[in-house]
């Protein structure tokens, strides 16, 4: 009886020492692999910091634009004698950004417009260009728009016949809306398919017809989507242009009932580049008035 409690005892303490054991082995185990992920994160943080030291994780900076290329197209002066030899502007080096201010003194008033730099600088750059040459001094605005929904003010030619500018002119920039509403112009999408709201203020160029004749509506107009290339915005004096329509027209040299009847001439045109923001536009200090036909 005795020797079999001896037996059992030694059995039971057999299977104690067993189960000791294999949790010992565990234990050792589960430390190896405690140890061996201690590690590995450590080789990860020690990494991630030398990446941080040396700068790994700064903000990598935008790659630089390239800068603005403009190419002046030569002009047959012979064929065209409305178009006048002045040189032509700088290819390079011009401003790139904000706005230019450009000062429109005509003979019944003067008329402030921010031109786009950012977006139009061959266009800014050439009118600055011209506006030093005393290009546009003592040239009429002789053409009035003031129908199927455009009501537009056309400047620019020395000749007044529409074919008139510089010897040179250059490729289109902005004949597309701009698809930030701050940008200047601002056009809306107009309801009808190909067309495109001009709002009154917007000054824009007929694309590769001169590089110095100018547009500005005096009212929103509904145009052909593309038809203008966007090169500012009028700041100040919308009034006088809104006054010069109200006047009407007369029959131009050709017979089209376009040339205003009062004589707008250009007296001046300064151009002051480099301004960072488009100055707030100034509303009409009266409504825009559809202007009256030839009585």
């Amino acid at each position: 009886m005795a020797s079999s409690r001896t037996r059992a005892r030694k059995l039971a303490r057999e299977k104690l020492d067993r189960q000791l054991a294999r949790r010992a082995d565990v234990t050792r185990r589960n430390r190896r692999i405690r140890a061996g992920v201690g590690a590995g994160l450590s080789v990860i943080l020690v990494g991630l910091g030398a990446t941080w030291l040396l700068g790994g994780f700064d903000a990598k900076p935008e790659p630089a634009a390239a800068p603005v290329q403009c190419v002046w197209q030569e002009q047959n002066t012979e064929a065209n004698t409305d178009l006048k030899p002045v040189g032509a502007p700088a290819t390079s080096g011009l401003a790139e950004t904000g706005t230019a201010a450009m000062t429109l003194t005509l003979s019944t008033g003067a008329v402030q417009v921010a031109l786009d730099q950012a977006n139009s600088p061959c266009a800014a750059a050439s009118i600055g260009y011209l506006a030093g040459k005393q290009f546009y001094d003592n040239t009429s605005c002789f053409e009035l728009q003031h129908a199927k929904d455009v009501y537009s003010l056309r400047c620019g030619d020395p000749s007044a016949s529409g074919k008139g500018g510089p010897s040179y002119t250059f490729a289109n920039e902005l004949t597309i809306p701009p698809a930030d509403p701050a940008a200047s112009p601002s056009p809306s999408a107009s309801a009808d398919a190909g067309t495109v709201t001009l709002k009154a203020g917007t000054v824009a160029m007929l694309p590769n017809v001169s590089g110095s004749q100018f547009i500005i509506f005096y009212k929103d107009s509904k145009v052909e989507m593309g038809k203008y290339s966007l090169v500012g915005q009028v700041s100040g004096g919308l009034d006088i242009i809104s006054k010069i329509a109200a006047a009407g027209t007369v029959a131009n040299a050709s017979g089209e009932d376009t040339k205003p009847k009062s004589d707008v001439k250009i007296q001046t045109v300064a151009v002051v580049p480099g301004t960072e923001q488009p100055p707030a536009t100034t509303p009409s200090s009266t409504p825009a008035a559809t202007p009256s036909t030839k009585s």
